[in-house]
């Protein structure tokens, strides 16, 4: 499969069959999301392959008592409340393979004033992006499927105090992989539409 092929067929699914992903398989992930632009060529990013159920559960337990708050009040119905978080646990626990991604300020440039300061964070967060993405373009390429799940970011304190992180990660997303049910096909994707979403000068 060439590179054209796996971002065209990569799509977000989440019917993922129980099989283990092996580990040097997510090594090679890795390294792709490893391999990502970067602002002045450093790394600011970490991974975290959460690989044991203790450590699932515990990031469970953690983001859904900060997103339960939430919801509570946004005035959420509790039976509403309920269900949320009981698909969110199970997206985390009965992940076959999960991947932390989080932000670090290693290599970035410490400008004076908070223009470039925002400016050079903001090139670290779309970095992770890019990382994130050759993750996902990778597994597809491998036969994977993925998808990822954006709620750390709404609680990055909680995620921190679940897995015991360094104080300087900043946890971004989750990327889930796994190898699709059989028979699942994903929904048909919605064509671009280039001269609405392109302008030329």
């Amino acid at each position: 499969m060439n590179a054209y092929q796996a971002i065209t067929e990569r799509r977000s699914l989440r019917q993922l069959s129980t099989l283990p992903v092996p580990q040097p398989l997510i090594d090679k992930l890795l390294y792709a999301a490893c391999l990502a632009p970067a602002p002045h060529h450093t790394k600011p990013w970490r991974f975290v392959h959460l690989e044991s159920a203790a450590s699932k559960g515990r990031l469970a337990e953690a983001m859904g008592a900060a997103w339960q708050q939430d919801l509570r009040g946004d005035g959420v119905a509790e039976e509403q409340i309920d269900f949320l978080l009981a698909r969110s646990r199970s997206q985390i626990e009965g992940a076959p393979a999960l991947v932390l991604s989080c932000l670090v300020a290693d290599g970035l440039r410490q400008w004076q004033d908070t223009r470039r300061r925002r400016a050079e964070f903001r090139m670290a967060i779309q970095s992770i992006g890019c990382a994130m993405e050759n993750m996902m373009v990778a597994a597809q390429a491998e036969g994977l499927a993925s998808y990822w799940i954006s709620a750390p970011l709404f609680c990055p304190d909680a995620v921190r105090d679940a897995l015991d992180l360094p104080p300087e990660y900043e946890s971004q997303a989750l990327v889930v992989f796994g190898y699709p049910e059989a028979g699942v096909t994903p929904r048909p994707r919605v064509e671009p539409d280039l001269a609405t979403l392109l302008s030329t000068r």
